[in-house]
């Protein structure tokens, strides 16, 4: 794939379809089972689609809006909006009906796809709301009384409609060039109303481009991904599927977040990409088990995790007793370990929001490779990442292929080249303050070491600012919370305080049986042990039980399972400025 000379993304998967033919791509659970569509196949339906779009009468550059669950028909959905010469406006499925009106309003969507009648409820009243909505086509059969003031097409009849076209769909599908809109994604929102990120076909190329780079010393083949986050995002869209397209690669559909763990076991991937949020979690459930075995097996797994840290995280050379269990703790803990994760795993990259080092290590030590990496929608998303060969798991790597970083006096990370968006939907006065002289300003602070690799510090937003002026990071300090068991999640907040407090999340399963005055002990006794590692500056001093857990069905998390802080303190701010006067 010459990433380089590449025109545009439809272009892309024409050419890798054309490769691969009858070769399975795309794979769904069905009746309980796996089941595959081919390349060819997918081109087919690709086709008819980006034909059937044609007969709305869109134009080049009109605006599709995308909600739906990952499952095969979105990849097609967006690879037939590609090809038709239109841009994917894709949304998350976890929006309100006001979200989807504002994403469908600001983008100025024509048409809307929707999968499932219960996403239709939330997606139709908006579409509603919106006057350039003309059609709308749903993937599912809608229920009685769903439908819209909009022309309503069924998925199959949009298909049928394309087929009565006869021209060549891969054809039109070049006509695209690089520097042409191929999506406009609205970030999460983590501080406010998202705003539109126009990424284009180059953009995007150069992600893949960098990623291939990145991989290619582990040996690309016959690869195999496992598609789990949110393809609405920009880190799923381009690693989970624009990235292992250029591959040619298999991609499956995870069921859900409590099937990830069997299905992994299933498909066995040997690429995955995944948020911080999911190591933790499958770092909880491994000690868990761990644990429940107690007795020999659990004082092998520790000593596979101490021997292991000392050889791969920390650099030191293994003495001769050392390399002696690591070869048997190779054969007795590490290969039941990568069997968990489908016995075939070549890497699993960790991004969209900062993985705790100590996490990091945990899996290394067992043998996983586990590549940090730093991005953002803006960049299309990937900025750097760890080198398979050349981990440092307490950095986010070197920038990858084509990428220029330099960091600006007030320490803010800045990114240059093919990679940044080509600005904020219709928000000029944005796109100027982010985008200078070429240089995207992130908001993030970090430094570069010696080597290239970059280390990031804290949001340049995010900072909390105590009363007597010393500036501390939330993340850092809710990372040393969350290491504990019996803490799920935490929320710190302090700024312009003489002293810092926290929203916590008990961990239910960690605390079951226990009333409401024992899990405020365990939980007193894990912020102990949390302050123990912090400076004093950054201990916290009180806390308060959240009513449940952060989530994205309460708005309090993004859908890549960032804590949204603003939604947080709008819920706990009372409560949390009651503990000032204890």
């Amino acid at each position: 794939m010459d990433y380089r000379s590449c025109p545009n993304l439809a272009h892309m998967f024409f050419q890798e379809a054309a490769r691969q033919g009858d070769k399975p791509f795309l794979w769904a659970k069905k009746d309980g089972v796996y089941r595959s569509m081919s390349w060819r196949e997918a081109a087919a339906e690709v086709s008819a689609l980006s034909r059937g779009l044609r007969t709305f009468g869109l134009k080049p550059g009109d605006r599709i809006g995308l909600v739906s669950e990952n499952r095969p028909e979105w990849m097609l959905a967006d690879l037939a909006i590609m090809a038709s010469g239109a841009i994917t406006v894709p949304a998350y499925v976890t929006n309100t009906v006001e979200d989807h009106r504002h994403v469908l309003s600001s983008s100025g969507a024509k048409v809307v796809i929707v999968s499932t009648s219960a996403l239709a409820e939330r997606v139709i009243p908006a579409a509603d709301q919106v006057e350039s909505i003309t059609h709308v086509v749903t993937i599912e059969e809608p229920r009685k009384g769903q439908l819209s003031r909009a022309e309503h097409f069924t998925w199959e009849k949009l298909q049928k409609y394309g087929l009565t076209f006869h021209d060549d769909a891969a054809e039109m599908a070049a006509r695209a060039k690089r520097d042409d809109i191929a999506c406009l994604i609205y970030t999460s929102g983590t501080g406010g109303v998202p705003k539109g990120v126009m990424l284009t076909h180059g953009n995007i190329l150069a992600n893949c481009l960098g990623a291939y780079k990145l991989l290619e010393t582990i040996g690309l083949g016959d690869e195999v991904f496992l598609c789990f986050l949110p393809l609405s995002h920009s880190y799923e869209h381009t690693a989970g599927m624009m990235f292992p397209i250029s591959l040619g690669a298999q991609i499956y559909f995870a069921e859900g977040a409590d099937t990830l763990a069997a299905n992994m076991v299933e498909v066995k991937p040997t690429i995955m990409t995944a948020v911080p949020r999911l190591y933790e979690a499958l770092h909880q459930r491994i000690l868990k088990g761990v644990e429940r075995q107690g007795g020999v097996k659990a004082k092998l797994f520790h000593r596979a995790v101490t021997v292991g840290s000392k050889r791969w995280t920390e650099g030191l050379k293994p003495s001769l007793l050392d390399l002696t269990y690591d070869w048997l703790l190779d054969i007795l803990v590490r290969k039941k370990v990568a069997e968990r994760f489908g016995g075939r795993l070549k890497a699993m990259v960790s991004g969209g929001a900062p993985l705790n080092p100590e996490i990091g290590r945990f899996f290394l030590s067992l043998g996983i490779r586990l590549l940090q990496g730093y991005g953002q929608t803006e960049t299309s998303p990937v900025i750097s990442a760890n080198p398979p060969t050349r981990i440092r798991i307490e950095t986010v790597g070197p920038p990858v292929e084509g990428v220029e970083v330099k960091i600006a006096e007030d320490g803010e990370i800045l990114v240059r080249g093919e990679l940044v968006m080509k600005g904020y939907w219709n928000d000029p006065e944005a796109t100027a303050r982010t985008v200078m002289d070429g240089w995207l300003h992130t908001g993030d602070i970090g430094v570069i070491d010696p080597d290239g690799y970059i280390r990031i510090t804290d949001r340049k937003k995010d900072f909390i600012k105590n009363s007597g002026g010393d500036m501390v990071s939330p993340a850092k300090i809710e990372g040393q919370l969350t290491m504990q068991p019996e803490i799920l999640q935490a929320m710190v907040f302090g700024d312009r305080r003489p002293f810092l407090v926290a929203v916590i999340v008990p961990d239910a399963e960690h605390l079951k049986g226990k009333d409401e005055a024992a899990i405020r002990t365990e939980i007193q006794a894990a912020m102990r042990r949390a302050n123990g590692d912090l400076a004093p500056i950054e201990r916290v001093r009180h806390f308060i039980l959240a009513t449940e857990p952060f989530s994205t069905a309460n708005g309090q998390m993004t859908p890549t399972l960032k804590i949204k802080r603003f939604a947080i303190r709008e819920v706990y701010g009372d409560a949390l400025t009651a503990l000032y006067e204890k």
